[in-house]
């Protein structure tokens, strides 16, 4: 008897969605299949059967990738709910910035609380060196919470206060840095797709 007929998860199904799992997080952290193939030590090949669906996932594969990715195992092949509908999220930090998940599962829409702490120069000032840029596929909303975020977005510099937003497409060279004197924090809805956030007006009387 199958685990479907048993009223089981399908484990077939949950074995085939993970390859489309390990794509979007791959292109979410703007990694090459090459990058990654060196910090895990899984070949290059192996790693694109794996994304295509074309070569089954172990955990011999998968637990290396959930490392390189800093995500629970379970999130990674996508394991069904067990009837706790809260959220435990990991906080991980790149190039000194703090990341904490606010969504469950992988691909779409994904947010984030994003916490950057201030630079401080020989003065004692936020130093004016503007803020490394790079692009990837998708489309990024983010609404700052306390602080003041730097974006530079192209060629245009902008500093955003609390209660400022702003949208813009990740394939415009676009870069962050604290442009105050305490820890800037602020909410991140990437999409690695491109996917764009929809916000319902109020209706007019």
């Amino acid at each position: 008897m199958s685990d479907r007929a048993g009223g089981g998860p399908d484990i077939s199904g949950v074995l085939t969605a993970v390859g489309p799992r390990l794509r979007s997080l791959r292109r979410e952290r703007g990694a090459t299949l090459a990058q990654v193939a060196e910090a895990t030590g899984i070949s290059l090949s192996t790693l694109s059967r794996l994304e295509s669906g074309q070569r089954r996932p172990t955990l011999e594969l998968l637990l290396p990738l959930a490392r390189e990715y800093r995500v629970p195992l379970d999130e990674l092949v996508g394991a069904p709910a067990t009837g706790d509908p809260r959220i435990y999220p990991r906080p991980f930090t790149r190039n000194g910035q703090t990341f904490v998940p606010l969504t469950r599962h992988l691909g779409g829409l994904n947010a984030y609380k994003q916490i950057l702490p201030p630079r401080t120069g020989p003065d004692g000032r936020p130093p004016a060196v503007r803020p490394e840029q790079s692009s990837h596929e998708g489309y990024e909303w983010l609404y700052v919470l306390s602080g003041k975020l730097w974006l530079a977005l192209g060629d245009h510099d902008l500093v955003l206060s609390s209660g400022e937003a702003a949208e813009f497409d990740t394939r415009t060279p676009h870069g962050f840095a604290n442009a105050g004197s305490t820890p800037v924090e602020w909410l991140s809805l990437y999409g690695a797709q491109g996917e764009r956030m929809h916000v319902r007006a109020r209706p007019t009387r």
